[in-house]
């Protein structure tokens, strides 16, 4: 997260200077080496920031909130796991309510 967010400053910065898209990614590519961005997402950015976009911070995306992993859910999982250590991962959704990608 911390390296595309740099990224992201990248590129807002060389759409700063007037760079074109053509001329970041080589730059980036240089710059970051395996841990780039794609050209898709560079493009996008690109783009965004070129339209006036400010903020270099991704948008929220639907889906399960992050907050399923709070200190209370895990002391939930681990009470359960203690009462009986023969439960599967597929159960403890089912005592607990959350999702079991967690």
């Amino acid at each position: 997260m911390q390296r595309s967010l740099e990224q992201r400053m990248a590129i807002k910065f060389c759409v700063k200077l007037e760079k074109s898209a053509a001329e970041t990614i080589p730059m980036l590519k240089k710059a970051f080496g395996v841990d780039c961005l794609s050209d898709r997402q560079i493009l996008r950015w690109h783009k965004a920031f070129a339209e006036g976009r400010e903020n270099v911070k991704g948008e929220n995306r639907a889906g399960w909130p992050s907050t399923s992993s709070s200190d209370d859910n895990v002391k939930r999982v681990r009470g359960l796991l203690i009462t009986d250590r023969r439960l599967s991962v597929r159960c403890c959704p089912l005592f607990t309510k959350l999702c079991r990608s967690l």
